[in-house]
């Protein structure tokens, strides 16, 4: 069986949502392909933590797509739940780091003078005794603390969702079924070949993270994408959530819409393994009880879970149109930002492909850096 659109999209994580989303406002139809349902892979098991500021890449190459894309988060939340009927949490959080010992006191100064230099963030230090007065089932060899104000958060499986939902209420489709192959006339490709069909085509945007080296394949192009493995405990606590988020010991404890304190999370190069591990359990509570005791005796695991991040060899993601090819196109390799990434992402490859070009700083995140 045969079917076609203007634009199909290989993955129906965040990445291909978010093209897919753009593709619509151009008023370009497109299939989102996904074999096991949008959002089941990383873009719906993260923490959904939007942080422009820090992490692989910023401040440096990541830094002015990281903060154009933060900007469009906080524009999307004020119309994408109502595009798509899908609620997703956006907000704006403070989160607490606290110091067990000297050693980490230098990124904790990088990181209040990050905030307090950035338009709408602010940072201040904080004294043993006001980490205690903020939250007094901290751990009591907390030594200080930096307070930090201005990063968003969001539920990355219902972002992702809600993208797909407006895209298909502007006219997009999402099919279930998994891409083995593509069909393609000189240095065009003219379709996608499913287990259970074709997909006739007149462009394709390949967005199926870790997988996505194996459409690289297919178009004789190296996509160098691994996956790189997070794992994540969401625990039933007593009594009320800390006050902030709360990183430090190696952890991070996170306040979510669901009630649950999350923990995590974890990095590891293990393939495409996906199962939650015991020795990530283990970590995770370790470093969850280091900055909350109490946590050892009260909290319960209601849910443990696992997913694989699509990471290039230099952290960066891969934007833009496949070398040597005429309508192939490349939205991948966010590694742990790609919900923060995905606005930017997905509106720079929608405006690559229906104008040719796009305004959002993208250059330098081709594929052919690599070659």
């Amino acid at each position: 069986m045969t079917s076609t659109t203007e634009v199909a999209i290989i993955g129906g994580g965040a990445m291909g949502c978010a093209v897919a989303y753009y593709l619509a406002k151009a008023g370009v139809s497109s299939t989102i392909i996904e074999s096991e349902g949008i959002a089941t892979q990383a873009s719906g098991y993260n923490a959904g933590g939007l942080n422009p500021l820090q992490g692989a890449g910023i401040p440096g190459a990541l830094s002015d797509i990281a903060a154009k894309s933060f900007s469009m988060h906080a524009d999307l939340a004020q119309t994408l739940e109502d595009e798509s009927g899908v609620e997703y949490h956006h907000k704006t959080i403070a989160f607490v780091t606290v110091a067990f010992d000297d050693s980490d006191l230098p990124e904790m100064q990088a990181t209040h003078d990050i905030f307090e230099a950035a338009d709408g963030f602010r940072a201040h230090w904080l004294d043993a005794a006001e980490l205690r007065e903020m939250e007094p089932r901290l751990n009591p060899e907390a030594r200080c603390g930096i307070y930090a104000y201005g990063n968003a958060i969001l539920s990355g499986y219902e972002f992702t969702l809600a993208l797909s939902r407006a895209a298909e209420r502007m006219g997009a489709r999402v099919r279930q079924g998994k891409a083995i192959a593509l069909r393609t006339d000189g240095e065009r490709v003219t379709g996608v070949t499913l287990q259970d069909g074709e997909l006739a085509c007149d462009a394709v945007v390949i967005a199926s993270g870790p997988w996505s080296a194996q459409a690289g394949d297919w178009l004789g192009v190296s996509i160098p994408v691994e996956p790189y493995k997070g794992e994540i405990l969401r625990l039933r606590i007593d009594g009320a959530m800390p006050p902030y988020d709360l990183s430090g010991g190696g952890t991070n404890l996170h306040i979510r819409a669901d009630g649950l304190l999350w923990a995590g999370a974890t990095e590891e190069r293990k393939g495409f393994d996906r199962e939650p591990s015991d020795s990530a359990r283990q970590t995770l509570m370790t470093g969850a009880t280091k900055l909350m005791p109490a946590l050892a005796e009260s909290a319960q695991v209601a849910k443990h879970t696992a997913c694989l991040r699509p990471l290039t060899p230099d952290w960066l993601p891969i934007i833009g149109a496949a070398p040597g090819w005429d309508n192939a196109y490349l939205a991948t390799g966010a590694g742990k930002k790609g919900i923060l990434l995905a606005p930017a992402i997905g509106k720079a490859t929608a405006d690559i492909i229906t104008a040719g070009e796009t305004a959002a700083p993208v250059e330098g995140f081709g594929v052919g850096r690599f070659a």
